[in-house]
């Protein structure tokens, strides 16, 4: 039975890469270079309702800004810890970083999962993220994280 967990891992992961890389209109979405890289770290705690908290780093600019990250998702069950880095498209102004990012996702992280996903605020802006996983949880449906950076 312990061999179910890491092949379940590895076919949620590949599925989520593939729709990722051979998806026409996200091609489409994604300007042809990045404005920054983003690298953050979270926590979920979920007992049916999740809430994620966390913190990472912007670099956009020349500069580093710091950030928090606080959200929930809806249906989950588990613990899961994430690593996660990136390339930020279509941020103009850093004040436009701030703010909800969402993502229609189905997560399964058993042990240690890596994963790919897109997600974007209502500012336009985008982070087309990879990201390793530790624990277990499952989560499905709509999931936010605000990113608010710090003073």
């Amino acid at each position: 039975m312990t061999m179910v967990f890491p092949r379940m891992n590895a076919l949620v992961s590949g599925a989520v890469a593939a729709m990722l890389v051979s998806s026409p209109a996200l091609a489409r979405e994604m300007p042809a270079k990045p404005v920054g890289h983003v690298s953050f770290e979270t926590h979920s705690a979920d007992l049916g309702v999740g809430y994620t908290w966390g913190e990472g780093k912007l670099t956009y600019g020349h500069h580093t800004y710091r950030f928090k990250i606080k959200g929930g998702n809806a249906v989950s069950l588990g613990y899961s810890s994430l690593k996660a880095e990136g390339e930020v498209y279509n941020l103009k102004h850093l004040r436009d970083f701030d703010g909800a990012y969402g993502a229609v996702t189905a997560e399964a992280t058993m042990s240690k999962g890596v994963g790919a996903s897109l997600l974007k605020n209502s500012n336009g802006v985008r982070l087309k993220l990879t990201s390793k996983a530790t624990g277990a949880r499952l989560a499905a449906g709509l999931q936010g994280v605000n990113f608010e950076i710090e003073n």
